[in-house]
């Protein structure tokens, strides 16, 4: 085995170690910013927000499964809300378990569950809300970033 061989094998456990504490941390997250009612949850609505009020959005999730990855208008969507998230400095990252998602932000109040394709974090701009898992989230983005990752992609811990 070459040194380069090796090195390649740390960064892939460095990799999935990283994504597997971003998985928790974004859980975490959204937990805590539900509980505060800092959570804006669905396609619409998060383009209504970035529309009115885009200071007060601290970060975004993108969800997508097999089922929805053909959906044209879906993915032109997530286009422009990344396009969004990139020209305001809003930390962006994607999930491929729409249901994980949906289970964690709730139901709406006739008891369907959410569209959870877009998720915003958000945070008054008065009183800006400081979370540890908000934090390492950030730091996971920008490190992605620094390796040309711009959308990286994160995967929830199973239940």
């Amino acid at each position: 085995m070459t040194l380069e061989e090796i090195h390649g094998q740390e960064n892939t456990m460095d990799t999935a170690d990283r994504v597997q504490s971003a998985g928790a941390a974004l859980e975490e997250l959204l937990i805590a910013a539900k509980k505060q009612d800092y959570l804006t949850v669905g396609v619409y609505e998060s383009a209504k927000v970035m529309n009115v009020d885009p200071d007060s959005v601290a970060f975004c999730v993108l969800a997508t499964d097999e089922e929805y990855e053909c959906d044209i208008a879906l993915q032109i969507h997530f286009t422009l809300i990344q396009a969004f998230c990139f020209d305001n400095d809003i930390n962006v990252v994607r999930v491929n378990d729409i249901d994980r998602l949906a289970d964690l932000v709730g139901a709406d109040d006739s008891g369907e569950p959410k569209d959870a394709h877009c998720i915003l974090v958000t945070s008054p701009s008065a009183n800006p809300w400081k979370d540890p898992a908000l934090d390492k989230l950030s730091l996971f983005c920008e490190e992605s970033r620094s390796a040309c990752d711009w959308v990286p992609a994160i995967t929830l811990p199973e239940r």
